[in-house]
């Protein structure tokens, strides 16, 4: 059985990478002042952060049914037998049960696995899918084994700014004013199905440090007795320089010395709702890789 795997750039996995990989990558939608673009083919990050601190008119969108089945029947053309693909969670966008719709027209060759993640969670969702793929597993099985351990994972994100959280109507702009001038950083939170509200801290700093706090707390209580080999640490951002992704990482690193933290930038499709100078963290479970 050759099961090929595939994901798009929610994952924070850029098609350099999933070409290194043999993973298949599709790149999500962005609509520029009614023009779509795809996230790391036509699109940049600078030029996508210029467009959204401008006066463009972005938002994203899920991929065409089209481009999904074009990706999906060049690979099934190109000696692969089965395809796992793992989009983004059903709880975050449309595009996994459309997707999930659109895979009952190829008679089981394609599975759709509901993993329940986004960005550092998803990209090890992937990378657990590429290993069971190469032990030979099957569509169906790899389907199974992610969707078992979806939930065995934790984000946490600080937004620096509410302007765009005002944008899609998450707070008034009266709630928006008053938090820029308290310096109000609100830190969301992933556990599944969708991005709620967390805490509110003044001063990303504090951000930070209450980010470090809820995941130590995951440590200590949902992850408590797995052993560190099957824990991943992944830290995220949008729009940062080098220099603050570094800064955060290492304070990462710092807190969990045991961790080897890796860094992702976040996907257009978050980064569009929070904003820039956004900071994120997740920790997921991998699997036993019993087959």
């Amino acid at each position: 059985m050759k099961t090929a795997v595939m994901t798009d750039t929610n994952s924070g996995i850029t098609k350099q990478e999933a070409d290194v990989l043999g993973i298949f990558l599709m790149q999500m939608p962005v609509i520029i002042d009614g023009e779509t673009h795809y996230e790391g083919l036509d699109l940049t990050h600078d030029s996508f952060f210029a467009a959204l601190t401008g006066n463009q008119n972005v938002s994203t969108s899920q991929p065409s049914p089209g481009d999904v089945m074009d990706m999906w029947d060049e690979i099934l053309n190109s000696g692969y037998d089965e395809i796992i693909y793992i989009p983004m969670s059903s709880g975050l966008s449309a595009s996994c049960e459309a997707a999930m719709g659109l895979a009952l027209d190829y008679d089981g060759k394609v599975q759709v696995a509901n993993n329940h993640r986004i960005s550092v969670t998803m990209r090890i969702s992937v990378m657990e899918a590429k290993h069971y793929a190469d032990l030979g597993a099957s569509a169906a099985k790899i389907k199974e084994l992610l969707e078992t351990n979806a939930f065995n994972s934790s984000i946490y994100i600080a937004v620096d700014t509410l302007e765009f959280l005002k944008r899609g109507g998450r707070v008034t702009a009266a709630g928006a004013a008053l938090g820029s001038v308290l310096n109000i950083k609100p830190v969301l939170t992933i556990q599944g199905e969708r991005l709620d509200a967390f805490a509110k801290v003044r001063g990303m700093k504090k951000a930070k440090l209450r980010m470090i706090e809820a995941l130590k707390n995951d440590f200590e209580t949902r992850f408590q007795g797995i052993p560190k080999e099957r824990l991943r640490l992944g830290a995220a951002g949008a729009g940062l320089s080098a220099e603050q992704e570094k800064e955060w990482t290492d304070m990462l690193s710092a807190s969990f010395p045991e961790m080897d933290v890796y860094y992702d930038s976040l996907s257009f499709s978050i980064s569009c709702h929070i904003g820039p100078g956004g900071y994120g963290v997740g920790i997921s479970v991998i699997g036993e890789y019993d087959l």
